[in-house]
């Protein structure tokens, strides 16, 4: 039976509805620290292997696509810890977002997989031939960072001033074998090995195994404990590994983000291989801010068939095994840019009063964004707490809630006082399972299992 785990912990109304059709999930549109969101995903392997996530609050917005190559568990690991290992270097440094603590977070993410890989290399070895790309945005003020390993793309679309359109502009740099820069860069770190890049089924592959060239896991391919049995023999390297082949350290470069600047494209390779920076922009700013997403999957999705020469809706009936010739797993997020938001100075009072005066919350937060509490059960009523002040509105003086509304202030304050009430519900499961200590004041995360 299929397993639905979560785009979750989904904090707060602002994190928009879940949809499903077929093997697509979105969220057509959501609220971030600095405007709406938009993400989809749609899978095409056995067992989806892309991730990714919104992470927004005091800090700014934190968004991460991870797509994972030989298996899920590197992407869904990226995806529980890359960012708690920023916010906890962040907290500990008490610094602003920084490309040195980034790069200290993806360093600590890494460090943590090998870990991970290393204990459990006798029941799981083939944990070690599991990698994922990694593309990070972290908005905080003004001031763009991005984050890249892997092929993973992030495009702005941005308004020229003189004309009116919306022009493309790739902010994120690329780690694949396939351009000859990343060659020549391999070439150059490995001048005694004339097979460190090969031509394999018209792709250039990084010892004929992988295109990309940094990721996250992938430690067959970083140390050589690892590379041995008993992981597959197409994974194992015929000569010895002297230093690593692939990289963790990622890409990272600043933006300072302009009032012309209206959206961000992130999105992994499956979408950019059917569709132009331009194309993708264009499609984002011709439509509603609501299903953009959705809109540039199902675009792809048309372009893969085309060349195919299939009608999308042909896809349904086809084989999972053959779904991946057709297209990758395609993940993406569009974050809109609302510039009297990102102008505005954080604080608590303005972070909080986005949420305040929200009655049916899944969840209840902590003003301080510091635990942003527990779900809520299914058969718990979501207006609780709005139904306690009802029914001390409607209590002694026999008054119905709807006339209290005609009475002017100085009546009214006879009837009652102020009130104010917060229902907290104690999910044990979680409580037991604890939380990072800065956690996100909303958190949207994909993690399909199937």
């Amino acid at each position: 039976m299929n397993r639905f785990t979560c785009w979750n912990p989904s904090v707060g109304p602002d994190a928009g509805t879940l949809c499903k059709d077929g093997l697509l999930w979105y969220r057509d549109i959501g609220k971030h620290a600095f405007g709406d969101f938009s993400m989809a995903v749609v899978q095409a392997n056995q067992v989806l292997e892309d991730q990714c996530q919104i992470e927004t609050g005091r800090f700014g917005t934190f968004v991460g696509i991870y797509d994972g190559h030989g298996g899920p568990d590197a992407a869904r690991y990226v995806c529980d810890y890359l960012f708690r290992n920023f916010q906890a270097i962040n907290a500990q440094s008490q610094e602003l977002s920084t490309e040195e603590t980034i790069q200290m977070a993806f360093l600590q993410t890494e460090e943590g997989f090998t870990a991970l890989v290393s204990q459990m290399w006798r029941n799981l070895p083939d944990l070690a031939t599991t990698g994922t790309c990694c593309l990070v945005g972290m908005i905080f003020q003004e001031n763009l960072f991005v984050a890249s390993l892997g092929d993973s793309r992030l495009v702005l679309g941005t308004r020229d001033g003189n004309n009116g359109r919306v022009n493309a502009i790739q902010l994120s740099t690329e780690h694949n074998a396939n351009i000859e820069a990343i060659r020549q860069e391999l070439a150059d770190l490995h001048p005694h090995d004339p097979d460190i890049v090969v031509d394999k089924n018209g792709a250039w592959r990084v010892k004929g195994i992988i295109q990309v060239t940094r990721s996250i896991g992938d430690v067959y391919l970083k140390d050589a404990q690892f590379n041995r049995a008993p992981i597959k023999q197409k994974f194992r390297l015929p000569e010895p590994m002297n230093m690593p082949i692939l990289s963790a350290n990622p890409t990272i470069l600043s933006h300072h983000l302009q009032p012309n600047d209206s959206f961000l494209i992130f999105a992994s390779d499956g979408l950019w291989e059917y569709l132009s920076n331009e194309r993708a922009v264009d499609i984002v700013h011709s439509n509603p801010h609501a299903g953009s997403a959705k809109r540039l999957v199902k675009a792809a999705l048309h372009e893969a068939a085309r060349r195919r020469e299939a009608q999308p809706h042909q896809r349904q009936n086809l084989n999972r095994k053959v779904w991946c010739h057709f297209h990758d797993d395609i993940t993406v997020i569009v974050l809109f840019l609302n510039h009297d938001l990102i102008s505005r100075p954080a604080t608590l009072n303005s972070k909080c009063s986005r949420i305040t005066d929200i009655y049916d919350c899944r969840t209840c937060l902590s003003c301080m964004g510091v635990l942003a509490a527990v779900l809520i059960p299914e058969d718990t009523p979501l207006d609780s707490a709005k139904k306690l002040v009802k029914t001390v509105l409607q209590g002694k003086r026999k008054v119905q809630y709807e006339e209290l509304h005609k009475l002017g202030k100085e009546v009214r304050r006879e009837f009652h006082d102020d009130i104010s009430v917060i229902v907290l519900f104690l999910n044990h499961d979680r409580i037991l399972r604890g939380a990072a200590a800065n956690q996100a004041v909303l958190s949207v995360r994909s993690a399909l299992d199937h």
